[in-house]
C-alpha cells in the first residue's frame, strides 16, 4: 500500500514548523502507523564527514520510526541559512521539483505516512519562477497550516490560507503555536481565527522555550490519519 502522504507549511519562517512536523511524526507512530519524513529543500546546513546536514530535517529523520537515506528525504540542502532560491543559485543547482516528487514516490512506497516539511512560507521562492506552493502542488499532498501566534498572524494566516485555496492544494487543517508568550489577547486571536480560516484548530501548541521537545500531537495526527 503506498503511503498517504502529508505538507506542512507555515505563516512565515521561524513559526515551528519542524516543531509541528515531528510531533505529528511522532503521532502517527503513537497509532502503529509506519511513518516516515522528508525535507525537500533546506537552508542552513553545518558539514559532516558525510556532507551537508541540515538540523531540522535531521530531527524529523529522529522522529520517524522509518528511517530512510538522508540525500532521499533532503535531496536539495544548502550551507549558508539564507533564502533557498538564492542559496541554490550561488551553488549553481537547479531545484528539480519532478526530483523531488520521485523522491516522495520512493518514500511512500517505504511507510503508511510521509510527513514532508516544507521551507520558509508557503511563497518561499526556490527558483526565480517556482515557489513551496508550486512545490506542493507538484507533490500533491494535503497541506497543513501552521499559524504562529504572534501580532500580525490574523493576516498572515488568512493570506496564506486564500492562496493555498488558490492552488487548488487540499486544506487538512491548521495548528496554532503559541511563539510568543508575551502575546496579548490570545484567546480572541484564537476565536478570530477560527471565524476566518473555518474550522478550529487541530491543536494548540503552548510556548516552548528553545531546544528540544519530545511534544507529541496524538489527537492532530489521529485526525489528519481520517482526513488524507
Amino acid at each position: 500500500m503506498t503511503a498517504r502522504a502529508l505538507f506542512v507549511t507555515g505563516t512565515d519562517t521561524e513559526v515551528g514548523k519542524t516543531l509541528v512536523s515531528c510531533a505529528l511524526v511522532r503521532g502517527f507512530v503513537a497509532q502503529g502507523l509506519r511513518t516516515t519524513v522528508m525535507k525537500p529543500v533546506a537552508s542552513g546546513a553545518v558539514r559532516t564527514p558525510e556532507g551537508l546536514r541540515n538540523r531540522d530535517a535531521l530531527e524529523l529523520l529522529e522522529a520517524a520510526d522509518v528511517r530512510a537515506p538522508y540525500p532521499l528525504i533532503n535531496p536539495y540542502c544548502f550551507e549558508p541559512p539564507i533564502s533557498p532560491h538564492i542559496a541554490a543559485d550561488e551553488a549553481k543547482i537547479a531545484i528539480d521539483l519532478d526530483m523531488i516528487a520521485r523522491n516522495l514516490a520512493e518514500l511512500r512506497e517505504r511507510a503508511d505516512r510521509v510527513v514532508i516539511e516544507g521551507v520558509g512560507g508557503w511563497l518561499a521562492p526556490l527558483t526565480a519562477t517556482q515557489s513551496v506552493a508550486d512545490l506542493a502542488a507538484t507533490l500533491g499532498a494535503p497541506v497543513v497550516l501552521v499559524v504562529g501566534l504572534k501580532l500580525g498572524c490574523l493576516n498572515h494566516a488568512q493570506l496564506t490560507r486564500a492562496s493555498i485555496g488558490a492552488r487548488g492544494v487540499p486544506f487538512a487543517g491548521w495548528i496554532a503555536n503559541h511563539l510568543d508568550p508575551r502575546m496579548e489577547r490570545v484567546e480572541e486571536n484564537v476565536a478570530s481565527l477560527v471565524e476566518l480560516l473555518g474550522e478550529p484548530p487541530l491543536a494548540r501548541v503552548p510556548h516552548i522555550a528553545s531546544g528540544a521537545s519530545a511534544l507529541t500531537l496524538k489527537d492532530a495526527a489521529a485526525a489528519l490519519a481520517l482526513r488524507i
